[in-house]
């Protein structure tokens, strides 16, 4: 089952294509600039080195959340658009899934942290059982501080969130705390396309019409609007 995915959750840019464990072939970029700018064209360049016609594609599947407001749209938009265009299913990811996916094998604990600006992160937390990897707690939207003060045991911490809360982290829980791998921090695409799979062959599948983005929280633009309005 050949499989694209995508991932726009935050700065960085992945696309795949996998067929059940195989990667065929995969392009991950971290630029400044909105995704929409380079996005098209590494679907294209996924596809061309794959070998494939996009017609070969039995799904799509992609980031759903949480993550960046103008990233995850963007992402969406486009598979969304290229599920209609050749009428196949699509799946939708947890972007703390992938991160979690991402660690290898430990007895550990692992935190999930993507940054959410002004001093939150998007956090979910993971523990292996046995070879099976268990989610622990919702995908939230908090402060940082309160993720910490409820950690007491070791745990590894992974995301672009970590990497910014580096010195916070250490400083909170000493030699608890344990980060992943610099490249593990970056949500790969073949790693979307390997968690929608068991979905796809148990025709799981979202309904496309209603697919949007899980962002957790209210874009800032709307949050300001409230509050002017709560004034008036």
């Amino acid at each position: 089952m050949k499989i694209l995915a995508v991932d726009t959750a935050t700065k960085s840019c992945s696309v795949a294509i996998v067929d059940k464990e195989f990667l065929l072939a995969e392009v991950t970029a971290v630029s400044q600039q909105t995704h929409s700018k380079h996005l098209l064209e590494m679907i294209s360049l996924v596809i061309k080195l794959s070998g494939l016609n996009a017609s070969d594609l039995k799904g799509f599947a992609v980031t759903q959340g949480p993550g960046s407001f103008t990233g995850l749209r963007i992402g969406i938009s486009s598979v969304k658009g290229f599920a209609a265009a050749f009428g196949k299913p699509v799946v939708g990811v947890s972007s703390l899934d992938a991160l979690a996916r991402q660690v290898s094998f430990s007895s550990y604990l692992i935190c999930c942290f993507i940054d959410a600006r002004k001093g939150e992160v998007y956090s979910a937390r993971y523990r292996y059982t046995g070879a099976i990897l268990k989610k622990e707690s919702k995908d939230q939207a908090v402060e940082i501080g309160d993720v910490l003060n409820i950690i007491n045991e070791p745990c590894i911490f992974i995301g672009n969130g970590a990497v910014l809360y580096h010195k916070t982290i250490k400083e909170k829980l000493g030699e608890l705390a344990n980060f992943a791998a610099a490249e593990q921090n970056i949500i790969r695409a073949s790693t979307v396309a390997c968690l929608s799979m068991n979905r796809f062959e148990n025709n799981d599948t979202d309904d496309l019409e209603a697919f949007v983005p899980r962002y957790l929280r209210k874009p800032d633009a709307e949050l300001k609007f409230h509050k002017i309005s709560d004034h008036n």
